[in-house]
């Protein structure tokens, strides 16, 4: 199979926007890959997708414009399960779908063991494109969100702890919390010993 860079109109960096979702569908075979991109570029125009033929070209496709990697498992070389396990070294919270034909309950345990995303078998009909690009459309989101609001935990811890204020704020107990306030205990106007 010959590697693609987007079978869509998108293409990876320039006209991208902050809604492209960027997707390597890792597959071997060639016609299965083209007939998934093709699907999922359908069900959702956001989605920027490239096809690698094997996890060794998939792992090439990585880097921190990566989205979402939608994987078959039985592959040449290394396994949908390896191709993830090696994935989740440098990029641990990076979704992962696994879309395999040969799957079983074994294969999806050993997967969820390993740390994937969604495992989805492969069936006829092109419904199960659209179950796929909802999928990864929502563990995107859903990776996206959690990375917001860790941004913005960390301003808002930063603009805490540099206020120059005591902070109090009452919780459903009635007990009140104290929030960012300095040990003015040990500043110049005041004695430690006091």
């Amino acid at each position: 199979m010959s590697e693609s860079t987007s079978t869509t109109e998108r293409a990876s960096g320039p006209g991208e926007t902050a809604e492209t979702i960027r997707v390597p569908c890792v597959e071997d075979d060639e016609g299965f890959a083209e007939l998934t991109v093709q699907s999922l570029a359908r069900d959702d125009e956001r989605f920027a997708l490239e096809t690698a033929s094997s996890a060794e070209a998939g792992l090439e496709r990585l880097g921190p414009g990566v989205d979402c990697i939608v994987s078959d498992h039985n592959m040449p070389g290394m396994n949908g399960i390896e191709f993830l396990e090696t994935v989740r070294e440098p990029y641990p919270d990076l979704p992962f779908i696994l879309f395999t034909r040969r799957g079983s309950e074994a294969v999806a345990s050993e997967a969820i063991s390993a740390g994937v995303t969604d495992y989805l078998q492969k069936e006829s009909g092109l419904e199960q494109f659209a179950v796929l690009a909802n999928r990864v459309t929502n563990a995107v989101e859903k990776r996206r969100t959690r990375a917001a609001l860790e941004r913005q935990n960390e301003r808002l811890d930063t603009v805490v702890s540099n206020v120059p204020l005591v902070v109090f704020a009452l919780d459903p107990d009635g007990v009140f919390t104290l929030s960012g306030a300095r040990d003015w205990s040990t500043s110049p106007s005041t004695p430690a010993n006091s």
